[in-house]
């Protein structure tokens, strides 16, 4: 598929408009890597696939929390390393995720009228019981729970109580009428990790203890009184087996995840796809749109057909029909009467469709799956390249010609302009001609009034206008 042409479409655009309704960063990442298939099953598949999902959406809207990637938690796993808080609580989230939408999808449900989405349910990996040790021991990305273990709150209680003790000193030191005078401010705080007090700078030898800073204008020093030295030396090491404690448990939490290494990584792409899939039911009921009929005749019938990235009160809806009697289809009209929509919007729908997305038209409307689908719409004149409108125009016309096979569908916007209007004329009939002895399908926009009259007398052509 030669995205140069498609671009030229806009597909790109409803590619950013699908991924906004993806939750996971995953999920916008397929949005983002989303191309038409050529494969006629496949269209089908990703069609029902988008029809299921609108039936789920239905019933009820699935949960969705956007995870970061995993990759680098998997990666010190793989490495027997030890994850730290936040690592341990995103993987616990992609189970949690993960069990809802099994929840989600084979609650009071029958599973067998969702065949294609149901192996994605069925991939999911949960384990009730990591999230609930990992609950148990995490408050959050930055705290651990007492119950994270016995040895745990044990350290933390007798922490506490040294804590206590310590204030009860400082406090004590803080309101006795002896040291009144020494102190800047009656406060406890900390620096170093070691409780202290401000004492006046001019009455520091008055205090004995451990100078641990001073104040940025010099006024203040903060010093530790020798009556609690030994408190903080024994809330220090309470501090650092504290440390070692935390670094054992999140050792033992890590450990939890390691078996599931492969279960893990596949649950992470399995939510971020069924999340893509559901963005596209969500897009498709955005767009009021249908789920378009496939063919196998190679024919387009759009029927009351909009063009997905105009608001819905500036579009007047057209309808288009090319294959079935005639294969090229060349259409005319005044400027700014819409003949560029048109074929924008024949084209765009047509790779909205092979890309299981539904289309805005009506019920009726039916599509074939082409191979591929080149577009010259637009001027493009090339400075780089020293090449005019005109040749630039010639140059992918020529690429069309030489890549484009029966299969194909052509769109030609104002085929054969920049050039003598004579000149013109013929060259985009022999271009034309050349396409539907080809037997390729092609939709053309014109001025020229020698390619109407050549539609109205030659087999396989048909006119068709637009107008204000």
């Amino acid at each position: 598929m030669n995205l140069k042409y498609i671009e030229k479409l806009e597909y790109s655009t409803i590619l950013n408009k699908l991924s906004e309704f993806c939750v996971t960063d995953y999920g916008k990442n397929l949005c983002a890597s989303l191309v038409p298939s050529a494969n006629k099953q496949e269209v089908l598949n990703l069609l029902e696939e988008t029809s299921e999902a609108l039936r789920l959406l239905s019933e009820k809207e699935p949960f969705f929390e956007n995870v970061q990637s995993i990759d680098y938690c998997l990666k010190i796993l793989n490495s027997n390393g030890v994850l730290n808080l936040a690592m341990i609580l995103q993987l616990t989230q992609v189970l949690k995720i993960s069990a809802f939408l099994k929840d989600y999808f084979y609650t009071d449900r029958d599973i067998s009228i969702f065949p294609i989405c149901e192996p994605y349910f069925s991939k999911l990996y949960h384990n009730p019981s990591i999230i609930k040790t990992v609950e148990h021991a995490i408050i959050d990305e930055n705290t651990i729970s007492d119950t994270a273990s016995s040895k745990l709150a044990s350290l933390r209680r007798e922490m506490k109580k040294l804590e206590d003790e310590i204030r009860e000193k400082l406090n004590h030191f803080l309101h006795s009428a002896s040291y009144a005078k020494y102190i800047q401010e009656s406060i406890i705080t900390m620096r170093n990790n070691r409780y202290v007090i401000p004492i006046k700078e001019e009455y520091r030898s008055m205090v004995k203890g451990f100078l641990h800073d001073i104040s940025t204008s010099g006024s203040t020093v903060f010093i530790e009184p020798m009556a609690i030295f030994e408190l903080n030396n024994r809330l220090h090491i309470l501090q650092l087996e504290e440390s070692l404690e935390i670094e054992h448990i999140l050792q033992e939490l890590s450990l939890l995840f390691s078996p599931y290494i492969v279960q893990l990584q596949e649950d992470y792409a399995t939510i971020g796809k069924i999340d893509f899939i559901f963005a596209k039911a969500k897009y498709a009921i955005f767009l009021n749109a249908i789920k378009p009929n496939i063919n196998d005749d190679k024919y387009i019938y759009l029927s009351k057909a909009r063009h997905p990235l105009i608001e819905k009160d500036c579009m007047v809806p057209l309808t288009i029909e090319l294959g079935k009697t005639f294969s090229s289809l060349i259409i005319t009209g005044p400027n700014t009467g819409g003949k560029t929509v048109s074929l924008k919007t024949t084209g765009l729908l047509c790779l909205m469709a092979c890309s299981g997305l539904f289309i805005p038209a009506k019920e009726e409307s039916s599509i074939y799956v082409f191979d591929q689908y080149f577009a010259d719409i637009g001027d493009e004149q090339s400075i780089v390249e020293s090449l005019s409108t005109f040749s630039s125009h010639m140059s992918h016309i020529v690429h069309i010609l030489e890549a484009s096979t029966s299969e194909s569908l052509v769109l030609l916007d104002e085929l054969g302009s920049g050039t003598d209007p004579i000149e013109g004329s013929s060259l985009a009939i022999s271009i034309l001609e050349t396409l539907y002895q080809n037997n390729i399908l092609c939709i053309s926009t014109s001025h020229y009034a020698e390619l109407k009259n050549y539609a109205l007398v030659t087999d396989g052509f048909e006119n068709a206008s637009v107008r204000i």
